[in-house]
């Protein structure tokens, strides 16, 4: 794989930008609102990623495909449907399917229509060619939890009780849409706070996990392939 030392060397500034990205999102949730460091962050930790898998892409075409005429432009092959992956490789990575079956059957095994991870992944990097930063939106959710011995239940956002409701035996206030006092259950309350993408609705920090994840899982499956 010739552009290994590349993808090893982008792999590792994304690691320590990573690093960098809990404790800017911590500050940025205490100061409810997205910090700069932790936007530059995400930005490059993105944009490394994409390098990345582009780079897999050269590397399979020189490896598998060298017979044929490169193209100008050579992208990661990103489609939403099976027929579109088929044609877009037959026409940019021309014999693939032939020539290497497990290269084909990995690179469309992370297709957006097999993983929707990668949809989304693409979604945000072109959002990052036309605007200098990713959006995020700050969430809260609340959890109730009301516990016994016997058991417990619990509670999210959307879920709203009228009067007259009783959870596990107890009389739920609607103006607070908790239990009212008692001793019988204990109850607990929690706030979730995050930031998520506005473009694609998921957790930053979970998200960039994943993507991190998935990218260095995909280079070590093909690269003894390449």
């Amino acid at each position: 794989m010739k552009r290994a030392a590349s993808i090893d060397a982008l792999l590792k500034r994304v690691a320590a930008d990573v690093a960098a990205v809990r404790p800017a999102y911590e500050a940025s949730l205490h100061e409810k609102n997205v910090r700069d460091d932790l936007r530059v962050a995400i930005k490059n930790i993105f944009e490394n990623l994409r390098s990345c898998v582009d780079y897999m892409a050269q590397d399979i075409f020189d490896t598998h495909c060298k017979s044929s005429p490169k193209p100008d432009k050579l992208y990661f092959p990103i489609r939403k449907s099976a027929q579109d992956f088929a044609a877009v490789v037959a026409k940019a990575f021309p014999g693939l399917s032939a020539a290497s079956p497990a290269v084909y059957a990995l690179v469309e095994g992370v297709q957006p229509y097999r993983n929707p991870w990668l949809g989304q992944f693409n979604q945000l990097n072109n959002h990052n060619k036309h605007q200098d930063l990713v959006e995020q939106t700050r969430t809260e959710a609340r959890q109730v939890t009301v516990s016994r011995q016997s058991g417990s239940v619990s509670w999210g956002p959307g879920v709203t009780f009228g009067r007259g409701v009783s959870v596990m035996g107890v009389p739920i206030d609607p103006t607070t849409q908790l239990p009212v006092p008692n001793a019988a259950v204990a109850t607990s309350v929690t706030t979730w706070v995050d930031f998520r993408f506005a473009e694609v609705d998921v957790s930053v920090v979970h998200f960039v996990e994943q993507s991190v994840r998935e990218v260095s899982s995909l280079y070590q499956e093909l690269r003894p392939l390449i």
